[in-house]
């Protein structure tokens, strides 16, 4: 539904993830407009048009050739902001996704457990940390999403190869983290954890099976068959699919500790990822604003997501 003033604007850049939220928001009767951030502009001193934005753009747009579509959504949610609007996971909150690093260093001073990381913008600069490198250890872009560009890799020489055989590798934000490599359990997988509100919407175990692609919405990683999202590599593509299983047990200390790093992180929306190693530690690794939801896991608790969502929508403009 679009009018001239509407009450909400969702920004996003990947249209075929925003159909269940849309198709709800129009069920019921909100009055919305969705703002496209892949080829968009907007004027420095326009007032805001909506009495709520919505972000849901995401740091993976650049692997869907959508590389502009970040620095546009930040930029704009930096000026809506300034300009008085209230912006869902707005701009601190996206800058904070947008970064690996400064997410480590978030959940570091929160004293939560977290893979030990070296932040570089020149694979020669990790040498003054050699001692400190455990191998093997996890290659992983600052601003990340969909898994891509993440490796396993055995050695600085081999950080500095990869690099070496393809600069293209640095784009689009010049900064990687190589992070402590954490082994788990295969069949137990990692856990997602989904909050709204500030509140836990649902939990689920995610099987990897060697694959880095665990984005939950099924455009991506549908039940069976192939996701039309690409697939970035390096990647176990021979693989099975990725697994989406719901997690009614999770820990009562897991959900308190995803809590606290939900009001750090200030997330209105968002997913908390955790794994379990073999010797005991919970270790939390990735703060996720733009949150894929998955009906079929949440169906198995007896909801849709997506009537969740614009119920904390519909509340939230009431408010």
């Amino acid at each position: 539904m679009r009018k001239s003033s509407p009450d909400l604007i969702v920004l996003h850049e990947h249209p075929e993830w925003q159909k269940p939220l849309f198709a709800a928001l129009e069920r019921r009767g909100v009055a919305f407009e969705p703002f496209d951030v892949t080829r968009a502009a907007f004027g420095n001193a326009e007032a805001p048009r909506a009495r709520l934005y919505f972000n849901q753009a995401s740091p993976s747009a650049y692997v869907r050739g959508n590389t502009r579509a970040v620095p546009l959504a930040l930029a704009y949610m930096r000026t809506l902001e300034r300009l008085g609007a209230r912006v869902l996971n707005g701009a601190d909150v996206f800058a904070l996704e947008l970064s690996k690093s400064v997410q480590a260093t978030l959940l570091t001073t929160l004293g939560i457990d977290t893979p030990r990381s070296f932040t570089f913008n020149d694979p020669a600069a990790l040498h003054a940390y050699a001692r400190q490198i455990t191998w093997p250890a996890v290659l992983k872009p600052d601003q990340g999403g969909s898994g891509a560009r993440i490796q396993v890799v055995e050695s600085i020489a081999q950080v500095e190869e990869i690099f070496r055989r393809d600069p293209s590798v640095w784009l689009p934000d010049n900064l990687f983290l190589l992070q402590e490599y954490l082994p788990h359990d295969p069949e137990q997988g990692i856990v997602r954890l989904e909050f709204l509100g500030g509140k836990l919407l649902y939990a689920m175990r995610v099987k990897t099976h060697g694959r880095f692609n665990l984005c939950p919405s099924p455009v991506c990683n549908p039940d069976d068959g192939s996701g039309i999202c690409e697939l970035p590599a390096p990647q176990a593509v021979d693989a099975p699919p990725v697994e989406f299983f719901p997690y009614p047990e999770v820990p009562a200390e897991a959900v308190e500790t995803a809590t606290r790093i939900v009001r750090a992180a200030r997330l209105d929306v968002g997913g908390i990822e955790y794994l379990e190693t073999p010797d005991g530690r919970r270790v939390f690794y990735d703060i996720n604003a733009n949150s894929n939801l998955r009906p079929s896991v949440a169906s198995a608790f007896g909801f849709d997501p997506f009537e969740r969502v614009v119920d904390f929508l519909v509340a939230q403009l009431r408010a």
